[in-house]
């Protein structure tokens, strides 16, 4: 946090229009407001997206609520103690990301110098995106990749650490996402609770967007 303000005070045409010296909210309290509303709206997303998923593919589901049954029992609750023993919805969750990433060009990113990457160069300054969406739907990397498949996750190659760039969406580096731990335990956890308390399905020949 303090690194943070340091930054914040040292832009200050940022503090000039920031929307929280409108409303009168402190920087600590302004800082802690974009972390929590960031990490809750990215984490809802995910969270209908997986949902959205499986009920297009109603085997995935089967599937995850025989494994829920397995680790939990059909008449407990879900407890965050369970989370670690469910595989085939980790992989779940690893495939929505990869379809529906949260922020789908990342962070943006400055050079602090001018560079070549690729054989293009990025002058000094620029505004930087990385197009996270298309690396994960890319053919070249991923087999049938507009398919909606967790067992290619079932494995354990691929982690949110951002070391591998076929793979990242949670960023990677420096500017990697510090909300993962949280992210991942909440979607899994809502994800887990909602499939194992209801059956979710759509009408007959309706497919969800």
């Amino acid at each position: 946090m303090r690194v943070i303000l340091r930054h914040h005070s040292q832009a200050p045409m940022l503090r000039l229009y920031s929307w929280y010296d409108l409303v009168g909210l402190s920087a600590p309290r302004s800082c802690s407001h974009d972390m929590v509303v960031g990490g809750s709206d990215t984490s809802s997303n995910t969270i209908e997206f997986a949902l959205a998923e499986m009920m297009n593919n109603p085997e995935v589901m089967k599937k995850v609520q025989e494994e829920l049954e397995a680790v939990v029992g059909k008449d407990n609750s879900v407890e965050e103690s369970h989370i670690h023993k469910l595989p085939y919805l980790h992989a779940v969750m690893k495939e929505t990301l990869r379809l529906h990433p949260a922020l789908p060009l990342l962070v943006p990113h400055c050079p602090s110098e001018t560079t070549n990457v690729g054989g293009y160069t990025i002058p000094k300054g620029s505004r930087v995106f990385v197009n996270v969406w298309a690396i994960h739907r890319d053919p070249s990397i991923w087999e049938k990749p507009l398919e909606f498949d967790p067992t290619r996750f079932l494995d354990g190659k691929w982690d949110y650490s951002g070391n591998d760039f076929n793979y990242f969406p949670f960023g990677s580096g420096r500017r990697i996402c510090a909300g993962i731990a949280m992210a991942e335990r909440t979607v899994l956890y809502f994800i887990a609770t909602l499939v194992h308390l209801f059956d979710w399905t759509i009408p007959q020949g309706e497919k969800l967007e």
